[in-house]
């Protein structure tokens, strides 16, 4: 089953261009045909392996339910553009705007696309929770970090302490503690598998070796928010 084409970063390419509502609507078959249809149809054939790394996922392969709306929110944005040139699916616990657990996503955009699990903003309190949990040697986290070590393609990424705050503990450790945010993300250019057949299997493959560190992400944000309604 093939999935997204060149026509799909073109029509975002252009739609984002344009920017403009009219554009859009002469041209929603389109965007309906080669970018929804192949979002709707990848978050359907990854849902049963992110059901098994989580059976609570929300999966219905629906916009603001797995899928991101291609108008964008500038209420809060300097950049008032009113369309996006990137395009994501995600499976999260409840809301898909909520920021309390972590996410399970694929991206694609012009550069590529990418596809991790983390959090699109995690509070301080959850980052200092999950350094507890860390320098304590959790067993989840170790299983997450061997997992992590295993496929270097996965990166540990988000903002980080401008100077250091861990330097007495080992750099596979800081590599964790000195984030201020976080996510686990493996990106590609790879645009042969992305146009391909074959992008579903691999990337239910790669999702079930990342399992690892989005259980213990979860595990810490199931903690930190019991303790948060006590």
């Amino acid at each position: 089953m093939e999935l997204f084409s060149k026509q799909t970063l073109d029509f975002l390419f252009e739609n984002r261009f344009n920017d403009s509502r009219i554009w859009f609507e002469e041209h929603k078959n389109t965007y309906q045909e080669t970018v929804f249809a192949p979002l709707h149809d990848l978050s359907e054939a990854l849902a049963p392996t992110v059901l098994q790394i989580d059976p609570k996922l929300t999966t219905a392969p629906r916009v603001d339910k797995t899928i991101c709306r291609i108008r964008r929110d500038t209420r809060f944005s300097h950049d008032k553009s009113l369309y996006r040139d990137n395009m994501w699916i995600i499976f999260k616990r409840g809301k898909m705007h909520g920021t309390e657990v972590p996410g399970i996503y694929f991206e694609i955009s012009q550069h590529g696309f990418e596809y991790g699990c983390g959090f699109y903003h995690a509070s301080p309190a959850y980052m200092n929770l999950l350094r507890e949990k860390i320098i304590g040697g959790d067993r989840d986290f170790q299983k997450a970090q061997k997992a992590l070590a295993a496929h270097p393609a996965f990166q540990i990424v988000g903002e980080r302490y401008k100077r250091p705050r861990f330097s007495e503990y080992p750099e596979p450790l800081r590599q964790w503690l000195e984030q201020r945010e976080i996510s686990v993300i493996a990106q590609s250019k790879d645009f042969p598998l992305l146009f391909s057949d074959r992008l579903a299997g691999f990337l239910q493959a790669e999702l079930k070796r990342l399992a690892p560190v989005y259980q213990f992400f979860l595990k810490v944000a199931q903690e930190y928010n019991a303790a948060s309604i006590k």
